[in-house]
């Protein structure tokens, strides 16, 4: 990347049709970012004061300004200087562009920040596994040329025109995550986008709550390729149960279909895989040849996402083998399957880190990789799970039928939360139940009592369910041990 400046205000001036207020600067006022939170915002970005549920940006304007923002992004009537303590505009630390709604300002932004860059870009979506395709693809494009992807799971409706409006427009690489939890959602974010790649990794019984059934899902879904550029490539799990709905939809909208999987007829098909602790190793078919692949991170699940992966780094004309070889480097996230050792009495505890979320498919998959761990490896497999939401009310059977999963993966011992969760509890046998609360605050001081050296501890469930506090009441209970790796996994540094 180069040093010109990201927008300079003129630019924002114009593209949002604000009034411009405040200490004057000059037309080519320099704004290296764009940020929404003043707490992590960096001198010289813009600051746009959204408005949110709980949350009025307009409240943190002042503190912004104090950081150092470069300018400041509000609502007409809902922000003036008497907030930021001075008397008059011209006494700000900086100036203000004044719109009628910062967040289809911000859209604006987006969208002129798509339409000045020639990279290429991809769309990641699905029930499970977008951010982690979003991950693996910013690892294997990075090399290629400068990329440019989203932080975190900013996939939403306030999470996608950030990500654009940060885009230099330099940028040869574009990747985006985007999520949704109801119908229609996708399609004014994927019409921002504008795509040359699209993704769906997969189709799972998620968000009940909001669809009449999985075929609305994956309706939902397809709408990623409504967005796709003319002679776009749609990429589609072909072992899905819907890939043919999946299929239609992305032929209807004119693109060239690549599907992965294990099918015989899948474009990027999986030819064998060995599961590990540590990771994966497999073998794929793509274009014309085969590859032997290594994957970083443990777990069945992500071997299908590299697939999505290798299968659109190949429509981006990018050499599959050098993106192949980059994904031995993987590791998984915080929140998201990231592995900690922490030291214990007598030994060592490895406590796996699935706080983030949690859906039937993706709790199936976490169990899963909890028992690919040996016995030769840990002792003791414990599961700490809480509530999935959003399940309408199909909740409380989705919950009981954890209970194969949790008996296939050999758990020994389940602490549970919720009163979904209540289900599965009352499907486990007496001698496999570690604990069971309400509330996931009321299992932490039975879960840090029970657990010990050689024990391996998953936690997870959806966000709202809280199971982070979980993960930290452990870290706080046992220091991190001393060595950097562990033979069971990957060390993690100190919307669904």
């Amino acid at each position: 990347m180069n040093d010109e400046p990201l927008w300079i205000l003129t630019d924002v001036v114009l593209t949002t049709t604000g009034e411009l207020v405040g200490p004057h600067v000059g037309p080519w006022h320099p704004l290296t970012g764009v940020s929404i939170d003043s707490r992590t915002l960096q001198p010289g970005d813009l600051f746009v004061a959204l408005k949110g549920d709980h949350l009025d940006g307009h409240d943190y304007v002042a503190a912004a300004l104090a950081r150092g923002a470069g300018a400041a992004l509000v609502e007409k009537g809902a922000y003036d200087a008497s907030r930021a303590g001075v008397a008059s505009p011209f006494d700000l630390a900086a100036p203000l562009v004044g719109v009628h709604d910062t967040l289809a300002a911000l859209g604006l932004l987006a969208r002129v920040a798509r339409a000045r860059t020639e990279a290429r870009i991809v769309a990641v979506t699905g029930s499970v596994g977008k951010t982690g395709t979003k991950e693996m693809l910013r690892r294997c494009l990075e090399p290629e040329g400068a990329t440019h992807a989203a932080v975190k799971s900013f996939n939403n409706h306030w999470g996608v025109p950030l990500t654009l409006a940060r885009m230099p427009r330099e940028t040869e690489y574009g990747v985006f995550e985007i999520g949704m939890n109801h119908a229609g959602e996708i399609t004014p974010l994927v019409k921002m986008v504008r795509p040359h790649v699209a993704i769906v990794t997969t189709v799972e019984p998620v968000h009940l709550e909001f669809f009449p059934s999985v075929e609305a899902i994956a309706d939902a879904k397809a709408e990623i390729f409504s967005g796709l550029l003319p002679g776009g490539t749609a990429i589609i799990n072909r072992d899905n149960a819907h890939f043919r709905r999946l299929e239609a939809a992305a032929s209807g909208a004119g693109a060239r279909i690549v599907s992965f999987g294990e099918h015989p007829e899948a474009d990027v098909r999986l030819l064998d895989c060995a599961l590990d602790a540590d990771g994966s190793s497999f073998r794929v078919a793509i274009a014309g040849g085969t590859l032997d692949v290594r994957l970083g991170a443990p777990g069945r699940h992500l071997v299908q996402n590299a697939l999505a992966v290798l299968a659109a780094v190949s429509a981006l004309g990018v050499d599959p083998a050098r993106a192949a070889a980059r994904l031995a480097g993987v590791s998984a996230e915080q929140g998201r399957g990231a592995r900690t050792r922490l030291a214990a009495e007598g030994g060592e505890i490895l406590l796996i880190d699935e706080s983030y979320n949690a859906n039937p498919a993706s709790m199936r998959a976490a169990l899963a990789a909890l028992g690919q761990l040996t016995r030769e490896t840990v002792g003791r497999r414990i599961a700490v799970l809480g509530d999935m939401r959003e399940l309408g009310e199909d909740a409380p059977r989705l919950h009981r039928e954890l209970a194969g999963p949790l008996e296939a993966a050999g758990v020994d011992l389940l602490f549970a939360c919720g009163p979904h969760m209540a289900e599965l509890w009352a499907a486990t046998p007496e001698g496999r139940r570690g604990a069971y609360a309400p509330k996931s605050e009321e299992l932490v001081e039975r879960l840090v009592a029970s657990v010990g050296a050689g024990d391996a501890v998953m936690i997870k469930g959806s966000l709202g369910t809280r199971m982070a506090p979980l993960v930290e009441a452990l870290r706080a209970a046992y220091p991190a041990a001393a060595s950097s790796a562990h033979p069971a996994g990957n060390e993690v540094g100190a919307k669904r």
